[in-house]
């Protein structure tokens, strides 16, 4: 009787084994369709997963500047420098620059609140004056700058629809580093601006969809 009372109390007292718990089962995440692309620059290759299903008419408008090669011989031509978070952090910008030749009509804005995407290392967005000016420049932001995300909240109706994340960089940040890290002019740029513009941009020689096998 003594041995069955120890042995019951041993059996309260003690966890169960890891094997009688039941692991939850988690739910595999989505995989949603993308293209990519690369943007063969005179400081190196950068590829860009375009997110064509999660943000279809902004990843569509940046495949239609690569396709009809509107975006060869352009220029990243812009480093905004962030001095606080983890080092290094800001962005890169470039794009058309409204040059007739080559810019494209304006595209409707897909917020992040919509796309579920977000302004983190590596992802790709449209330069805007306001929702649904954006057309043929961009920006790469070279540390997380989610404050650049959709704020339904916010008063001012261009932080309340953000900016429009349609990618992220899969290979290459080393070179995003780099032009992050380039030379700028102190007197270049307008307002905020100044100070933020590379002293010789660098030039996307080429950008192209990435043959896939």
């Amino acid at each position: 009787m003594f041995k069955r009372l120890a042995f019951a109390a041993l059996l309260i007292a003690a966890p169960l084994h890891a094997q009688d718990v039941p692991e939850p089962v988690s739910e595999p995440a989505p995989i949603y369709q993308t293209t990519d692309v690369v943007l063969e620059t005179t400081m190196g290759d950068i590829v860009i997963a375009l997110e064509s299903e999660r943000a279809p008419i902004t990843a569509a408008n940046f495949l239609r500047y690569i396709d009809e090669d509107r975006f060869n011989g352009i220029v990243f031509y812009r480093a905004m420098q962030m001095d606080w978070g983890e080092q290094p952090n800001g962005l890169i910008q470039g794009g058309a620059q409204w040059d007739p030749d080559r810019v494209l009509p304006q595209i409707e804005h897909e917020p992040t609140t919509l796309t579920g995407l977000s302004h983190t290392r590596g992802a790709i967005s449209m330069a805007m004056g306001e929702p649904g000016t954006a057309n043929g420049d961009f920006s790469i932001m070279v540390g997380d700058q989610t404050g650049l995300d959709a704020d339904p909240d916010a008063e001012n109706p261009v932080w309340r629809h953000g900016y429009a994340v349609f990618g992220y960089v899969t290979e290459g940040m080393d070179v995003v580093e780099a032009i992050h890290a380039a030379p700028v002019d102190p007197e270049l740029g307008e307002g905020w601006m100044q100070g933020q513009m590379l002293a010789d941009p660098v030039v996307i020689v080429e950008a192209r969809r990435v043959e896939t096998e």
